[in-house]
């Protein structure tokens, strides 16, 4: 199947190379004429702007966008308009809110253009073990694409879960699952590490691997991320987010669903982004005025 790619990054570029392998015709760009380049030589075709895309690709033409989610998107569907034609299909990718997936449908099947929105897990070992595929739209724009996803993803790795909206909403909850999950491990392994034995990480992490009810993908990265530096010292603290737990969070509270850990895992990461709080010196100045507890100078 012929498809072109928009958005070279880890995740994009990663995903032409599959295709490729996969035997189908990927046309692609990127603003990088250094990513162009890169997967150029893997077999792809080069574009050189949208229209250069638009002018490579046969109706019907199918778009992926592999793109930060927010104006990004917005700005490169208004770009794609001049290239676009009824039946054409423009895929997003990335990580977007779903409720902009909603509405960027609604006004491109007004312009008689479909739209998909998938949210796409695998990270950057998505390129050889496969990445999972969550499609929303229409489900006959999907059975259209489905060539695609059949060879992004490993065996049962990509399902049509809903209509516009529902891609992207998986993908959200599935992050904000990911939040919770990981900041468990997290502060388990800091708990063995302030513990009176001497712990091998690794050890621990390979061991938990084979036959425990905690074993999982992310424990084995937790495992490869300690024997390369089992103190990780090389590592700083600071935990970012790009969205999606602050929007499940959201929906858990416009619909009165309690999700406490997904909540303090998200806090956590705010926390991480702070040398000193003043929270924790209102703390510390209340335990010095009630009981005389030292506290330490700035």
């Amino acid at each position: 199947m012929q498809l072109g790619m928009i958005g070279l990054g880890r995740m994009g570029a990663g995903m032409t190379q599959r295709l490729l392998q996969g035997g189908h015709q990927v046309v692609v760009y990127d603003r990088s004429g250094d990513a162009i380049e890169g997967v150029a030589q893997q077999g792809a075709l080069a574009s050189h702007s949208l229209e250069d895309m638009g002018r490579q690709l046969k109706p019907p033409r199918l778009f992926w966008l592999m793109i930060p989610a927010g104006a990004p998107v917005d700005d490169t569907i208004q770009r794609l308009q001049a290239s676009l034609s009824p039946g054409d299909v423009i895929v997003d990718g990335g990580n977007s809110n779903y409720k902009d997936s909603v509405r960027r449908a609604e006004d491109l099947r007004s312009k008689q253009v479909e739209f998909l929105d998938v949210g796409v897990s695998g990270g950057v070992w998505g390129l050889t073990v496969g990445f999972c595929l969550m499609a929303g739209g229409s489900e006959a724009t999907f059975t259209f694409a489905e060539p695609i996803f059949k060879t992004l993803a490993p065996e049962d790795g990509y399902a049509y879960v809903g209509p516009s909206g529902a891609g992207h909403y998986a993908k959200m909850v599935h992050n904000a699952m990911e939040y919770g999950i990981m900041q468990a491990y997290a502060e388990g392994f800091e708990i063995l590490k302030a513990s009176p034995y001497p712990f091998a990480m690794p050890q621990l992490a390979k061991l938990w691997n084979h036959g425990s009810v905690i074993r999982s993908w992310l424990l084995e990265l937790t495992q490869a991320a300690f024997e390369r530096d089992p103190e990780l010292r090389g590592i700083k603290g600071w935990v970012e987010d790009s969205g999606e737990g602050r929007w499940t969070l959201q929906e858990a509270i416009d619909h009165a669903v309690p999700a406490p850990s997904i909540a303090s895992s998200l806090f956590v990461r705010f926390r991480s982004r702070q040398e000193d709080t003043f929270t924790a010196k209102v703390l510390a100045a209340l335990r010095n005025e009630f009981g005389g507890h030292p506290i330490k100078p700035e």
